[in-house]
């Protein structure tokens, strides 16, 4: 049985609270007052109190070369990735030479060598571990990394795999950038990295005891037809520039039950067997949108809900900042069923079944 050992999140230490964030729209944006107000009025409604930013906001918004920004995420996203790496493996009882298999996902800057080649020497990871580094799939990532995780391990038992996510977002901030996809992602996003230990041996705490987990059981993925202008970035001289359709949740909403019950048929499972729901918090709308088409109650999905309203829309990380709070709340008890599922460019979505074990 392949199971997620131990999870671990971080975020940098600047706030950017709903208050502080819509006292800085005006004065950085040049809006007319109904834009500005529709602004301020989308902020409202986020249910977003808070996100996270390397930086002041006095410095975030000032304008800096694409090398600087750049040279910025490669110096955090390395120390964030280490600080979580290392809570997880203690979590799990590991050391980093225990680790097979190193996946690492970002989406939010760029670095050759991937972190985890900065990692590896620093932490003791043993020379020959491997490596994956995926850079392209946005928030589905770490699910997809969840997933290429459990293929490894089901391809090599008694293995372990380490999960590393970095997302930087508030490094593509855009001040000239007047389109409503850049304006909706500084009310949206959020910086913070996560990690999670997958391994196919029992899972054991420091002290010994074998602890609770979800196991991976299936996984699937969806490429949303004629959606390649959804998500995205376009590179430019200046940086990141988000792509980001307001048909999104839309396009999930119509989808998310069927590929939901096609999982779950495979497994002659409904949604009513499903406990943890474990569900990528990338905005409110979103979010409400798969609540209704699932049936489901606000409580079955509070961590999403609670992930979104105290950090934002961590892209990558998200899902798996959602997931560690399953893990830590202990609500989910053994023989409880999970369903994960992100989203991200392509338009894709993808989902994995768990069960605690």
């Amino acid at each position: 049985m392949i199971t997620i050992a131990a999870t671990s999140t971080a975020v940098p230490p600047h706030v950017l609270s709903r208050d502080l964030v819509k006292e800085y729209f005006g004065r950085t944006f040049s809006l007319s007052g109904r834009r500005l107000k529709a602004m301020l009025e989308v902020l409202d409604n986020s249910r977003i109190d808070r996100r996270y930013s390397l930086f002041p906001v006095d410095y975030l918004v000032e304008t800096r070369s694409l090398t600087q920004r750049n040279g910025e995420y490669q110096e955090h996203a390395i120390a964030l990735a280490r600080k979580v790496a290392e809570e997880a493996l203690a979590r799990a009882n590991r050391k980093a030479a225990d680790v097979d298999i190193i996946i690492t996902v970002s989406c939010t800057g760029f670095m050759i060598p991937s972190v985890d080649a900065y990692l590896i020497p620093e932490m003791g990871f043993r020379a020959d571990v491997r490596r994956l580094p995926i850079t392209e799939l946005g928030c589905a990532a770490g699910a997809v990394g969840l997933t290429r995780a459990w293929e490894y391990l089901r391809a090599y038992p008694g293995k372990t795999a380490l999960l590393i996510a970095v997302e930087l977002p508030t490094l593509t901030f855009q001040r000239k950038d007047l389109s409503q996809a850049n304006l909706i992602s500084c009310a949206l996003f959020g910086d913070g990295a996560a990690a999670a230990v997958i391994t196919s041996a029992p899972s054991r705490a420091p002290d010994g005891k074998v602890s609770s987990a979800p196991a991976i059981l299936d996984s699937s993925s969806y490429l949303f037809p004629s959606s390649i202008d959804a998500m995205g970035f376009d590179l430019k001289d200046s940086g990141f520039h988000i792509v980001l359709s307001r048909e999104v949740p839309q396009i999930i909403r119509e989808k998310i039950g069927g590929l939901v019950d096609c999982l779950l048929s495979r497994h002659r499972l409904t949604r009513e067997q499903i406990r943890a729901f474990v569900l990528h918090p990338g905005g409110q709308k979103l979010l409400s949108y798969m609540q209704q088409e699932l049936d489901l109650c606000a409580c079955q999905i509070q961590p999403s809900w609670d992930v979104l309203r105290d950090y934002g829309n961590l892209s990558s990380a998200s899902v798996l900042f959602v997931l560690h709070e399953w893990m830590t709340r202990g609500e989910a008890k053994p023989g409880d069923r999970g369903l994960l599922a992100a989203f991200g460019p392509g338009f894709s979505a993808e989902m994995l079944l768990l069960q605690w074990t």
